[in-house]
């Protein structure tokens, strides 16, 4: 088997270009827990933009709840500023099936009806099972569905790919 060798540093660089491209004056930036949260607190610094990001959780919202439980975060939605009427920049690390996103979604309109959602990711590695697209992707690969694609962040804050097998 090949081994996948991606720059996360260099791809970030790509993503903090094509967020600022989508930036509106009243846009907020909205992470997904946890690597998509990790961009944005980055993005959100980087960009010199005003105010706070949110954090988003799918946890309470997957369609997998039952075999899964609170796993993944489910107290770590904080949305520091009202949704309604808002142009919300979600942020996530690898968008594949797009099942995140829709729960994401769901717990983001349990906040209220934001003016529009925006959505863009490090990596797309496409495999898509719903209609989801992203607005921008900073890279797209390709990954067997036996391999998990996770960004994972050191204790300075640098960005990184880890690849792991899934066990069927």
């Amino acid at each position: 088997m090949s081994t996948l060798h991606l720059d996360a540093e260099a791809i970030y660089l790509d993503l903090k270009t094509g967020v600022h491209g989508l930036l509106r004056p009243d846009s907020v930036l909205v992470g997904i827990w946890s690597g998509g949260a990790w961009l944005s607190e980055r993005l959100q610094r980087d960009l010199a933009l005003p105010g706070e990001h949110g954090v988003i959780s799918s946890a309470l919202h997957r369609d997998d709840f039952g075999s899964r439980g609170l796993s993944g975060g489910a107290d770590h939605t904080r949305l520091p500023f009202d949704v309604k009427d808002r142009h919300i920049l979600l942020i996530d690390d690898v968008l594949y099936t797009g099942r995140t996103t829709r729960a994401v979604l769901n717990e983001l309109f349990d906040f209220g009806r934001p003016a529009s959602v925006t959505l863009a990711v490090l990596v797309d590695r496409g495999g898509r099972e719903l209609p989801i697209q992203p607005a921008f992707s900073a890279a797209r690969v390709s990954l067997p569905p036996t391999q998990r694609l996770s960004l994972a962040r050191d204790e300075q804050g640098r960005f990184s790919f880890d690849v792991k097998a899934l066990s069927l």
